[in-house]
């Protein structure tokens, strides 16, 4: 089992940057590809992007792709999202998500959620 706990939201202005964490628990940390998704008000959950277990790999959407970057630190289980340049778009709510590397994020851990609002 794994229970994640986002933390550094905040409100920022647009243009300026962010960072969140997201702190595991348990021993196992090293195994789970680790994700970062956001919702924002009245619409769906949009993934962000992920890092892969040993944090050589990282994948992102198009719309956060050269200003976002995913970090983690498997010492520390903890993983990072560095948000740069932020627009009033990436406001929301986001979550990080632990999913096995054959697994899905349905079916694998989620944090409860760090608000970011991006005044314009």
């Amino acid at each position: 089992q794994v229970q994640l706990v986002e933390s550094g939201g905040g409100l920022v202005q647009a243009g300026g940057s962010l960072r969140l964490s997201c702190a595991a628990s348990g021993r196992t940390f090293s195994s789970y590809v680790m994700g970062w998704f956001r919702q924002a008000p009245g619409k769906e959950r949009e993934f962000v992007g992920e890092v892969t277990t040993g944090g050589g790999f990282t994948n992102f959407a198009g719309s956060v792709k050269g200003r976002f970057t995913i970090s983690r630190d498997n010492a520390k289980n903890t993983v990072y999202l560095q948000m740069n340049s932020l627009k009033a778009e990436d406001t929301a709510v986001y979550y990080c998500a632990a999913r096995l590397p054959t697994g899905s994020y349905d079916r694998g851990y989620w944090g409860q959620g760090t608000q970011v609002t991006v005044s314009s």
